[in-house]
């Protein structure tokens, strides 16, 4: 090590101490719980559970919770807290995929920019909502047209519907569509049309309050989400005995639990189960491994890991029938199948569930619970969102830019909202499904494989459980060994082959996007797939020697690698940290708590492993 990488890898320790960390342990299990807690756990199980077998479906879906969600929901916090490094930084696990981590932050930055978008629409029905009489009640405003009927009032003495009922269009959707939106204006997604001014002002909002939750970073956003993590609950809790209540209710339900196991032959339905629990957990974007890095050295992420991912499955389901109580309701009152009234997606947001409200006594009240409820679980997916992006670039650069924190993070909200300002447009939705379909689809699965791979197979399983143990006090069992070697990177293979198979192109509603569009969506996809060949690139570049000797230096783990504290790092860790004034990190343990505890006595034991085995080896 030269005297200037000597000089560099100081200061990272010296600033690995003013990083910070979450005030409490019960800051960290709730930002992830509202992390994973979020807009899908509403408006996509419940219809996905509906469509592939009803009850039958959770037995896919729970069996694919244990395969891919449990582990790798696992894997990304313990690297996190092992290393205390953001996305970026994390890599010096092993700088030849450093790329995995750029490609995590254009994932999650394009996925900002959209979900920020949501959250600007919920804000503008919540505002919709404090009024005596919710605007998409009724009919005769300037925004709806001929098309437009008040289905409630359109069943005749008999309650039979008229026969062209299917060619009408209900209050709550023109209000969405031509008043919301206004997507007449636009000629489609070459074509944008004008600034909606008031979304625009709801987008800025957004992102104001975003900004202010996060501005002392974990400090702040920590606090937070003591509201919006657990607020959410309230008001589920409160249109789930609503729900259950109303006339037509069980009809909903026996909907959407009806088991149908002859779906289960299906391969269409495995695919769905594992995609929901891919997407629900947040696997892949980096928010669970930034969260986890503010953790201490030693705080118990394996039961954190069960508490999370059993919850917002737990959470999904009572969703379901919170949601689907009252589409029983509206199918009763219309007089229509359940079908034809449940959609998935801002579909029943925006258009199905309000309606559904105008139909509910003291209808204002019950609208502004359920887009206040959408509001507190956007926000805490936007938190971790940012939170990644601005942790990983100031690990990186942490002399420059940890100081001015607030700064950089004031400077990639105004970035975030310019670059969204695109979908305030009248044609802003259609911008909005193509960053939908494509930001997040086959490259983040790529990620998540790349990772999984990397780090069972590049750095080792051995070395990873080791370092788990070192963590932990103990290591992780054969399930979770055979879910990281075999199990969970066969099944997202298999998604991902799945995914390109049965590609179809995106569509809004009966718009088909041009080719240039698709392309574009395409290459979004694949740029952060291209992000891990050029970090290779860039890492056997900076390296010496012949190809070969180049790829397995940049494989191996950086210097500073391991631990961020001094008293952490044991065995083969110890000489690896720059300054370290003591050949024993135990000994910093025994003077600073005046015994060995329980995590010292797992470190003599770490230690004498990996003795034993160099010995071996010799």
């Amino acid at each position: 090590m030269t005297p200037s990488d000597q000089g560099d890898v100081d200061l990272d320790v010296d600033f690995a101490a003013d990083r910070g960390n979450w005030t409490g342990k019960l800051d960290f299990l709730l930002s992830c719980i509202g992390y994973c807690v979020g807009l899908g756990n509403v408006w996509r199980f419940p219809y996905r559970a509906y469509t592939n077998g009803g009850g039958a479906f959770l037995v896919p879906y729970f069996l694919m919770l244990a395969i891919c969600g449990i582990p790798l929901f696992f894997l990304e916090l313990s690297l996190g807290q092992f290393s205390s490094l953001g996305p970026l930084a994390v890599w010096k696990i092993s700088p030849l995929f450093k790329g995995a981590g750029a490609a995590m932050l254009l994932i999650v930055g394009l996925v900002a920019i959209y979900y920020n978008m949501i959250i600007a629409y919920v804000l503008f029905y919540l505002f919709a909502s404090l009024t005596s009489n919710l605007p998409w009640e009724h009919c005769g405003n300037w925004w709806n047209t001929d098309l437009c009927v008040e289905h409630r009032s359109s069943k005749d003495g008999n309650g039979a519907l008229p026969l062209n009922f299917t060619s009408t269009v209900s209050p709550s959707e023109e209000y969405w569509s031509r008043y919301v939106l206004h997507i007449q204006g636009s000629q489609g997604i070459g074509s944008p049309g004008e600034i909606r001014w008031n979304l625009c002002l709801c987008l800025l909002l957004a992102w104001v309050i975003v900004f202010l939750c996060i501005l002392k970073g974990v400090k702040s956003s920590g606090k937070v989400v003591y509201f919006t993590a657990t607020f959410p609950y309230l008001i589920l809790l409160m249109l789930l005995v609503r729900g259950v209540t109303l006339p037509g209710a069980w009809k909903g339900i026996q909907f959407y639990l009806t088991p149908q196991f002859h779906h289960l032959l299906s391969s269409k339905v495995w695919i769905e189960a594992a995609l929901q629990i891919f997407y629900s957990l947040g696997v892949g974007f980096g928010g669970l491994l930034t969260f986890a890095s503010y953790n201490t050295f030693h705080q118990n992420i394996y039961r954190d890991t069960f508490i999370v991912t059993l919850g917002n499955a737990i959470t999904s389901i009572l969703a379901g029938f919170a949601i689907f109580s009252v589409l029983g309701y509206m199918s009763q009152e219309l007089g229509v199948p359940v079908d034809q009234v449940a959609k998935a997606g801002p579909g029943l947001a925006f258009v199905v569930y309000p309606q559904a409200m105008t139909m509910l006594p003291l209808s204002p009240f019950w609208s502004f619970l359920f887009f206040f409820m959408l509001l507190t679980l956007g926000l805490d997916s936007q938190f971790a969102f940012l939170e990644t992006i601005v942790t990983a670039v100031t690990d990186e650069f942490p002399y420059y830019l940890r100081p001015k924190k607030v700064v950089f993070s004031g400077l990639i909200c105004v970035a975030m909202y310019l670059m969204g300002l695109i979908l305030t447009t009248e044609g802003g939705m259609y911008w909005l499904v193509l960053l939908d379909d494509y930001s997040a689809s086959f490259g983040l699965m790529v990620v998540v494989i790349t990772t999984c791979l990397a780090v069972t197979r590049v750095y080792g399983i051995r070395r990873f459980c080791r370092d788990i143990h070192m963590m932990l006090g103990f290591k992780p069992g054969l399930y979770f060994r055979a879910c990281w070697l075999f199990l969970s990177p066969a099944t997202l293979l298999a998604l991902l082959v799945y995914s390109i198979v049965k590609y179809q192109p995106s569509e809004y509603g009966s718009y088909r996007f041009p080719a240039w569009a698709e392309l574009l969506g395409i290459l979004m996809g694949l740029l952060s797939c291209l992000m891990i060949p050029a970090g290779m690139l860039v890492a056997v570049l900076q390296e010496e020697g012949s190809l070969w000797e180049r790829l397995q230096q940049a494989s191996r783990p950086a210097m500073d690698w391991g631990p961020s504290l001094e008293e952490n790092r044991t065995g083969m860790y110890v000489a690896t940290l720059a300054g370290s004034q003591s050949p024993k990190p135990l000994m910093v343990h025994m003077r600073k708590y005046g015994g060995i505890t329980s995590f010292e006595n797992t470190a003599i034991e770490v230690d004498r492993e990996i003795a034993e085995e160099e010995e071996s080896m010799m």
